[in-house]
């Protein structure tokens, strides 16, 4: 995903960092290695030039994402070392009340459960008037690469055996503005902004590939089952393939913007 661009030039990672560019103490959640958290120490070009002068030095990070070796990959990015970086689960946060003022989370907030508590935790620990920034999928964009890797991959997950299937994911309402608004409306956020953008992920195979590979599906498949899906993808993508051999590939990404309430 780092890779990709919208139309503006941006990576899905990079608008959300600009959405909260007026924060000061900023939590990630579900933040990975770090990479977004990386571009919050940087805090990047604001829309809001008042605000250029300012330091790195001067936003405090906390980063939580439930796995300890994706937290030790994020501490070795330039800026993030001193993030108070923990994990845990986004339906229990380790922070106290009112502790940020601008809480972001890319591609994670869909996958998680207990919505309405996830919810409830986001608005405890944003202060009053914080902003809340979300990056969601919103499927493919065209009859591209991605839309072949899913004709491929989703027959070849629904015959895997049942230890080799990672069950269903998430809340289906956070991906509808209908759906986000009556999880985090009760919590105390209003109506949310949402802004769906075609993320470019067009690139050499190996890259496309790598992209897509990294659907958890993919994770408890046995080696066998994943050397046949990438098999059956890259016969697809070459169908596809640019004249400088380069595979098209994108996706939609809602960008959802929602203000904690007093």
């Amino acid at each position: 995903m780092a890779h990709g661009r919208a139309e503006d030039g941006r990576s899905s990672y990079e608008i959300l960092r600009d959405r909260v560019a007026a924060c000061d103490r900023v939590l990630d959640l579900g933040c990975g290695d770090g990479l977004l958290l990386e571009l919050l120490a940087e805090r990047g070009r604001r829309a809001d030039r008042s605000l250029a002068d300012r330091e790195p030095a001067d936003r405090e990070l906390a980063g939580l994402d439930l796995s300890a070796e994706e937290l030790a990959l994020a501490r070795r990015r330039p800026g993030v070392a001193r993030a108070d970086l923990r994990a845990g689960r986004a339906q229990q946060l380790p922070f106290e009340d009112g502790r940020f003022d601008g809480c972001v989370s890319h591609m994670a907030l869909m996958l998680m459960g207990d919505a309405e508590q996830v919810a409830a935790e986001v608005a405890r620990v944003l202060a009053p008037g914080g902003t809340l920034a979300v990056a969601l999928g919103g499927g493919a964009a065209g009859d591209e690469a991605y839309a072949a890797f899913l004709r491929v991959a989703e027959p070849l997950f629904a015959a895997a055996p049942a230890d080799q299937r990672i069950p269903s994911l998430g809340d289906r309402r956070l991906r509808s503005r209908e759906g986000f608004d009556a999880v985090f409306g009760p919590a105390g956020f209003g109506s949310g902004c949402w802004e769906t953008v075609r993320i470019d992920l067009t690139g050499p195979p190996e890259r496309v590939w790598a992209t897509m590979s990294g659907f958890y599906d993919l994770g408890p498949l046995a080696p066998a089952a994943t050397a046949e899906l990438r098999a059956r993808f890259e016969r697809e993508a070459a169908i596809l393939a640019l004249s400088d051999g380069r595979i098209p590939c994108a996706m939609r990404v809602h960008i959802v913007t929602a203000v904690r309430g007093a």
